[in-house]
């Protein structure tokens, strides 16, 4: 088992997340929550883990700004895909096309059950 590792040296950090186990590959799937979505709900916490069928935006990229609901997330190759976020192959046919979780932010969710609903402000 590799263990976490403290360094700050590019190619120890690449190796950590190329040899992680699937249980720590699961933290590197964390987005953002916009700010818009913490202030209605409450939220405290910056970022959740992404769910299939949250709505999200593009931060960066050729798709920048770019809309579209989660249709898959890939734990082994901490990737997820966006629904209209495509590629064209040399034949022609549409392909979608696997995005970082970093360069995006959750901008509607559901956050009424599970883990998510104890990230809103405890009530006083």
């Amino acid at each position: 088992m590799i263990m976490m590792t403290k360094s700050g040296q590019p190619r120890k950090q690449r190796k950590f997340r190329a040899l992680a186990p699937m249980h720590l590959r699961r933290k590197f799937l964390h987005v953002h929550i916009s700010k818009e979505l913490r202030a209605k709900l409450g939220i405290i916490c910056r970022s959740t883990l992404v769910r299939k069928g949250d709505k999200v935006r593009l931060r960066s990229g050729d798709k920048k700004k770019h809309t579209g609901a989660v249709t898959r997330v890939d734990c082994s190759r901490c990737r997820i895909y966006v629904e209209g976020v495509v590629s064209k192959t040399a034949k022609g046919v549409e392909k979608p096309r696997a995005v970082s979780p970093s360069s995006v932010e959750i901008i509607d969710g559901d956050f009424a059950k599970g883990k998510r609903a104890n990230l809103r402000k405890k009530q006083a």
